[in-house]
């Protein structure tokens, strides 16, 4: 786990939290017993689309070390998060088929559900794999689209989400991201203004009155996502849907047009916020490092409600639905 990731969890949570391999810890978990909840989230470079899908990828076998931490503390129930790819594309077919097997040797119902952040209070279209298990026995299939149907809560907007900060470079939204926005001369364009490409990089404009794009680990350089603040703060209508309007009719002028002022990059709170972490929450390390731990992680508000989900089983206030036989 990164270094800084370490350092906030200790900051703000627990001292508790073991920095190092995890193949090198898993033999002492043994010493733990009548745990509820085991919560993971291996690697997802491996699976991931954005990255080399390599199946052989040291990242990519950690979610058998996940596996044998499950196998080796017997939780009543767990939660293992990936990115959608690992849920979806016939290429992890093989991959998903014997990670089911094994939970299931291990004596757990369990399958696994695909959600959209923004169905669970985050203001960001992000969707990744949860994979849940139950250690009571039965071979049946959880159904999980069912289950957390009672935690689902829509999110605000972009716009509404960020009322919670002042002004960019003020207050408690200080840290500016100084990297430079530059319009490419050969824009690719779609039918929406926030897809496409209009800007070098990858970073793309926000839409406030709308949901975020996933936001990367890789923020903090020309990847960090747009901000209009004349949009945000004065309610005028975006730029980009202009310019790009006006691209559609003479591409000439991406060679010409000069980023107005009043566009800048994504701060770390405002990222923060996107991601639902408290304000109060404070990170360790860099503004890179900091971007790459928001970026990493599991939306809070999503890792609530699946969470919520899972305790209320243990306690026995929700029961398991079933959808039929693994």
């Amino acid at each position: 786990m990164k270094k800084e990731a370490c350092e906030s969890y200790a900051l703000n949570i627990g001292e508790h939290i073991h920095q190092g391999d995890i193949n090198s810890y898993i033999p002492s978990l043994s010493d733990y017993d009548n745990i509820d909840l085991v919560i993971g989230g291996p690697p997802c470079q491996g699976f991931s689309v954005a990255g080399k899908m390599d199946a052989n990828d040291e990242r990519s076998k950690l979610i058998w070390s996940y596996a044998k931490v499950i196998e080796t503390v017997k939780p009543k129930a767990f939660v293992m998060e990936n990115v959608k790819a690992l849920a979806t594309l016939e290429k992890w077919a093989s991959v998903r088929a014997a990670l089911l097997t094994k939970f299931a040797d291990l004596g757990y119902s369990v399958n696994f559900m695909v959600l959209n952040a923004s169905d669970f209070d985050v203001p960001q279209a992000r969707e990744r794999v949860f994979f849940v298990g139950f250690h009571n026995g039965s071979l049946s299939t959880p159904d999980l689209d069912s289950m957390i149907i009672p935690y689902k809560v829509k999110a605000k907007s972009v716009r509404e989400a960020l009322a919670i900060l002042d002004r960019a470079g003020e207050g408690n939204n200080k840290n500016l991201c100084k990297a430079r926005i530059t319009l490419t001369h050969n824009p690719i364009l779609r039918k929406s203004a926030y897809a496409g490409m209009l800007f070098n990089g990858l970073g793309r404009p926000i839409k406030l009155d709308g949901y975020s794009a996933t936001l990367p680990a890789s923020m903090g350089g020309n990847k960090t996502p747009i901000i209009d603040e004349r949009a945000l703060y004065e309610g005028k209508s975006p730029w980009i849907e202009d310019y790009r309007d006006r691209v559609e009719k003479d591409s000439s002028i991406a060679k010409t047009e000069i980023v107005p002022e009043y566009l800048r990059r994504m701060t770390v709170d405002e990222a923060r916020v996107i991601q639902t972490f408290p304000l109060e929450y404070k990170f360790c390390g860099s503004q890179s490092a900091q971007y790459t731990q928001i970026g990493n992680a599991v939306p809070c508000n999503l890792s609530k409600a699946v969470c919520s989900m899972v305790i209320d089983v243990i306690k026995g206030n929700a029961p398991i639905i079933y959808s039929g036989l693994f």
